[in-house]
Protein backbone atom coordinates (compact mmCIF):
# COMPACT_ATOMS: atom_id res chain seq x y z
CA UNK A 1 0.00 0.00 0.00
CA UNK A 2 1.21 3.16 -0.50
CA UNK A 3 2.25 5.72 2.40
CA UNK A 4 0.14 8.72 1.40
CA UNK A 5 -1.34 10.74 -1.49
CA UNK A 6 1.83 11.57 -2.94
CA UNK A 7 3.37 8.20 -2.95
CA UNK A 8 0.50 6.84 -4.55
CA UNK A 9 0.49 9.36 -7.24
CA UNK A 10 3.77 9.22 -8.07
CA UNK A 11 3.41 5.31 -8.20
CA UNK A 12 -0.11 6.19 -10.68
CA UNK A 13 2.24 8.45 -12.75
CA UNK A 14 4.93 5.46 -13.54
CA UNK A 15 1.61 3.26 -14.34
CA UNK A 16 0.61 5.15 -16.94
CA UNK A 17 4.48 6.78 -18.72
CA UNK A 18 5.26 2.45 -18.56
CA UNK A 19 1.98 1.37 -20.39
CA UNK A 20 2.38 4.00 -22.79
CA UNK A 21 6.19 3.64 -23.70
CA UNK A 22 5.41 0.12 -23.67
CA UNK A 23 2.68 -0.03 -26.10
CA UNK A 24 2.96 3.10 -28.77
CA UNK A 25 5.80 4.28 -30.81
CA UNK A 26 6.45 7.83 -32.06
CA UNK A 27 5.41 6.92 -35.55
CA UNK A 28 1.50 5.74 -34.43
CA UNK A 29 1.13 9.04 -32.27
CA UNK A 30 1.88 10.99 -34.90
CA UNK A 31 -0.20 9.29 -37.13
CA UNK A 32 -2.80 9.19 -34.71
CA UNK A 33 -2.93 12.97 -34.12
CA UNK A 34 -2.41 13.81 -37.68
CA UNK A 35 0.97 14.31 -38.48
CA UNK A 36 1.24 12.43 -41.81
CA UNK A 37 4.10 10.01 -42.44
CA UNK A 38 5.18 8.86 -45.50
CA UNK A 39 6.12 4.96 -46.38
CA UNK A 40 10.01 6.33 -45.69
CA UNK A 41 8.90 6.89 -42.46
CA UNK A 42 9.67 10.71 -42.97
CA UNK A 43 6.88 14.04 -41.90
CA UNK A 44 6.74 17.38 -42.19
CA UNK A 45 8.40 18.83 -38.64
CA UNK A 46 5.00 20.33 -36.71
CA UNK A 47 7.69 22.22 -34.69
CA UNK A 48 9.00 24.41 -37.09
CA UNK A 49 7.99 26.06 -40.75
CA UNK A 50 9.28 22.63 -42.44
CA UNK A 51 8.25 22.31 -46.19
CA UNK A 52 9.67 19.23 -47.35
CA UNK A 53 9.74 16.84 -44.95
CA UNK A 54 12.81 16.22 -42.59
CA UNK A 55 11.63 14.63 -39.29
CA UNK A 56 11.91 11.09 -39.22
CA UNK A 57 9.63 9.41 -37.35
CA UNK A 58 9.89 5.25 -36.01
CA UNK A 59 10.38 4.28 -32.68
CA UNK A 60 10.93 7.63 -31.72
CA UNK A 61 11.00 10.66 -33.33
CA UNK A 62 14.15 13.27 -34.73
CA UNK A 63 13.92 16.10 -36.33
CA UNK A 64 17.04 17.05 -38.45
CA UNK A 65 15.72 20.84 -39.06
CA UNK A 66 15.21 21.71 -35.61
CA UNK A 67 16.60 18.97 -33.28
CA UNK A 68 13.46 18.04 -32.11
CA UNK A 69 13.86 14.59 -30.54
CA UNK A 70 11.74 12.37 -28.32
CA UNK A 71 9.53 9.48 -27.61
CA UNK A 72 5.33 9.34 -28.56
CA UNK A 73 4.80 10.91 -24.87
CA UNK A 74 7.44 13.67 -25.35
CA UNK A 75 5.95 14.31 -29.43
CA UNK A 76 2.62 14.69 -27.90
CA UNK A 77 3.05 16.96 -25.15
CA UNK A 78 5.37 19.39 -27.72
CA UNK A 79 2.19 18.92 -30.22
CA UNK A 80 -0.49 19.83 -27.84
CA UNK A 81 1.20 21.57 -24.95
CA UNK A 82 0.68 19.08 -22.09
CA UNK A 83 3.10 18.46 -19.09
CA UNK A 84 4.74 14.77 -20.20
CA UNK A 85 2.01 13.21 -17.57
CA UNK A 86 -0.91 14.86 -19.07
CA UNK A 87 0.42 13.37 -22.59
CA UNK A 88 0.97 9.99 -21.50
CA UNK A 89 -3.09 10.21 -20.24
CA UNK A 90 -3.95 11.87 -23.84
CA UNK A 91 -2.08 8.97 -25.75
CA UNK A 92 -3.00 6.06 -23.50
CA UNK A 93 -6.98 7.55 -23.83
CA UNK A 94 -6.77 7.31 -27.88
CA UNK A 95 -5.80 4.37 -28.11
CA UNK A 96 -7.22 2.66 -25.43
CA UNK A 97 -4.38 1.47 -23.28
CA UNK A 98 -5.38 0.49 -19.56
CA UNK A 99 -3.39 1.67 -16.74
CA UNK A 100 -5.91 2.05 -14.13
CA UNK A 101 -5.66 -1.44 -13.08
CA UNK A 102 -2.10 -0.69 -11.88
CA UNK A 103 -3.09 1.33 -9.68
CA UNK A 104 -4.26 4.75 -11.63
CA UNK A 105 -7.86 5.71 -12.24
CA UNK A 106 -7.98 8.23 -14.33
CA UNK A 107 -9.69 11.63 -14.28
CA UNK A 108 -13.19 12.08 -16.01
CA UNK A 109 -13.34 12.82 -19.35
CA UNK A 110 -13.95 16.33 -20.05
CA UNK A 111 -17.03 17.15 -22.35
CA UNK A 112 -16.09 18.08 -26.23
CA UNK A 113 -16.54 21.31 -27.27
CA UNK A 114 -19.17 21.75 -30.02
CA UNK A 115 -16.59 22.07 -33.54
CA UNK A 116 -17.04 24.24 -36.69
CA UNK A 117 -17.34 23.17 -40.09
CA UNK A 118 -13.91 23.58 -40.76
CA UNK A 119 -12.89 21.21 -37.34
CA UNK A 120 -15.47 18.75 -38.11
CA UNK A 121 -13.96 18.67 -41.89
CA UNK A 122 -10.41 18.34 -40.42
CA UNK A 123 -11.28 15.39 -38.07
CA UNK A 124 -13.01 13.67 -40.89
CA UNK A 125 -9.45 14.31 -43.11
CA UNK A 126 -7.43 13.09 -40.10
CA UNK A 127 -9.76 10.24 -39.95
CA UNK A 128 -9.85 8.99 -43.18
CA UNK A 129 -6.12 9.49 -43.75
CA UNK A 130 -5.34 7.09 -40.38
CA UNK A 131 -7.61 4.26 -41.54
CA UNK A 132 -5.83 4.28 -44.93
CA UNK A 133 -2.42 4.49 -43.10
CA UNK A 134 -3.63 1.53 -40.95
CA UNK A 135 -4.50 -0.56 -44.14
CA UNK A 136 -1.21 0.30 -45.98
CA UNK A 137 0.70 -1.23 -42.28
CA UNK A 138 -1.34 -4.33 -42.78
CA UNK A 139 -1.12 -4.70 -46.47
CA UNK A 140 2.78 -4.19 -45.92
CA UNK A 141 3.11 -7.04 -43.35
CA UNK A 142 0.78 -9.57 -45.37
CA UNK A 143 2.70 -9.01 -48.20
CA UNK A 144 5.74 -10.00 -46.34
CA UNK A 145 4.72 -12.53 -44.02
CA UNK A 146 2.25 -14.32 -46.32
CA UNK A 147 4.46 -14.47 -49.62
CA UNK A 148 4.62 -18.15 -50.93
CA UNK A 149 7.63 -20.09 -49.92
CA UNK A 150 8.46 -21.80 -53.15
CA UNK A 151 6.78 -21.88 -56.81
CA UNK A 152 4.35 -24.39 -55.87
CA UNK A 153 2.49 -23.58 -52.74
CA UNK A 154 -0.76 -22.06 -53.05
CA UNK A 155 -0.98 -17.93 -52.97
CA UNK A 156 -2.64 -17.05 -49.19
CA UNK A 157 -5.27 -15.08 -49.64
CA UNK A 158 -3.81 -12.22 -47.44
CA UNK A 159 -0.73 -12.13 -50.06
CA UNK A 160 -3.36 -11.79 -53.06
CA UNK A 161 -4.82 -8.93 -51.46
CA UNK A 162 -1.78 -7.12 -50.45
CA UNK A 163 -0.43 -7.82 -54.06
CA UNK A 164 -3.61 -6.13 -55.69
CA UNK A 165 -4.09 -3.20 -53.10
CA UNK A 166 -0.62 -2.05 -51.69
CA UNK A 167 0.12 0.49 -55.04
CA UNK A 168 -3.06 2.39 -54.81
CA UNK A 169 -3.21 2.56 -50.88
CA UNK A 170 0.13 4.46 -50.72
CA UNK A 171 -0.36 6.32 -54.08
CA UNK A 172 -3.70 7.71 -52.02
CA UNK A 173 -1.25 8.22 -48.85
CA UNK A 174 1.56 9.70 -51.00
CA UNK A 175 -0.38 11.91 -53.32
CA UNK A 176 -3.96 12.59 -52.27
CA UNK A 177 -3.01 13.35 -48.74
CA UNK A 178 1.08 14.30 -48.52
CA UNK A 179 1.29 15.66 -52.11
CA UNK A 180 -2.25 16.95 -53.03
CA UNK A 181 -4.21 20.00 -52.53
CA UNK A 182 -6.63 20.82 -50.20
CA UNK A 183 -9.16 20.66 -52.91
CA UNK A 184 -7.93 17.07 -53.93
CA UNK A 185 -7.91 15.88 -50.09
CA UNK A 186 -11.45 17.23 -50.00
CA UNK A 187 -13.16 15.73 -52.64
CA UNK A 188 -11.29 12.92 -51.89
CA UNK A 189 -13.05 12.50 -48.34
CA UNK A 190 -16.25 13.51 -49.28
CA UNK A 191 -16.30 10.55 -52.42
CA UNK A 192 -14.68 8.11 -50.42
CA UNK A 193 -16.44 8.19 -47.17
CA UNK A 194 -18.64 4.70 -47.54
CA UNK A 195 -15.39 3.27 -48.54
CA UNK A 196 -13.67 4.46 -45.31
CA UNK A 197 -16.38 3.43 -43.11
CA UNK A 198 -16.30 -0.32 -45.04
CA UNK A 199 -12.48 -0.48 -44.81
CA UNK A 200 -12.23 1.41 -40.95
CA UNK A 201 -15.33 -1.91 -39.67
CA UNK A 202 -12.96 -4.39 -42.08
CA UNK A 203 -9.49 -3.43 -40.08
CA UNK A 204 -10.75 -3.86 -37.00
CA UNK A 205 -12.40 -7.17 -37.79
CA UNK A 206 -9.45 -8.57 -39.08
CA UNK A 207 -7.32 -7.28 -36.34
CA UNK A 208 -9.34 -8.27 -33.24
CA UNK A 209 -8.57 -11.89 -33.82
CA UNK A 210 -10.16 -13.01 -37.02
CA UNK A 211 -7.25 -14.11 -38.50
CA UNK A 212 -7.91 -17.80 -39.86
CA UNK A 213 -6.90 -19.00 -43.53
CA UNK A 214 -7.83 -15.55 -45.42
CA UNK A 215 -8.90 -12.09 -44.76
CA UNK A 216 -11.94 -13.26 -43.50
CA UNK A 217 -10.01 -15.05 -40.88
CA UNK A 218 -11.48 -17.60 -38.29
CA UNK A 219 -10.76 -18.50 -35.22
CA UNK A 220 -6.64 -18.37 -34.53
CA UNK A 221 -4.11 -16.07 -33.01
CA UNK A 222 -5.36 -12.75 -32.01
CA UNK A 223 -3.90 -9.65 -33.49
CA UNK A 224 -3.91 -6.25 -31.66
CA UNK A 225 -6.22 -3.92 -33.47
CA UNK A 226 -4.10 -1.40 -35.61
CA UNK A 227 -6.00 1.52 -34.50
CA UNK A 228 -8.31 2.16 -31.40
CA UNK A 229 -12.01 1.20 -32.48
CA UNK A 230 -13.89 4.20 -34.04
CA UNK A 231 -17.01 4.62 -33.31
CA UNK A 232 -18.66 5.01 -36.70
CA UNK A 233 -21.24 6.67 -37.87
CA UNK A 234 -24.08 4.70 -40.66
CA UNK A 235 -23.51 7.31 -42.93
CA UNK A 236 -20.59 9.52 -44.34
CA UNK A 237 -21.62 12.95 -46.18
CA UNK A 238 -17.74 14.16 -46.49
CA UNK A 239 -18.67 16.37 -42.75
CA UNK A 240 -18.22 13.91 -40.95
CA UNK A 241 -16.39 10.29 -40.05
Amino acid sequence: MYQSWDAFQKGADVNVFEAVRDAVTARQAAEAFGIRVNRSGMACCPFHNDRHPSMKVDQRFHCFGCQADGDAIDLTARLFGLSKKDAAVKIADTFGIRYEDLGYRPRDRPVMPVLSPAQEYKQAEDRCYRVYCDYAHLLRRWKEEYAPKSPDEEWDDRFVEACHKLDYIEYVLDEVFLAGTIHDRAEFVKTHGEEVLNLERRIFKLTAGRTGSGPEGGEGDREEPAHPKAKSQDRFDGRSL
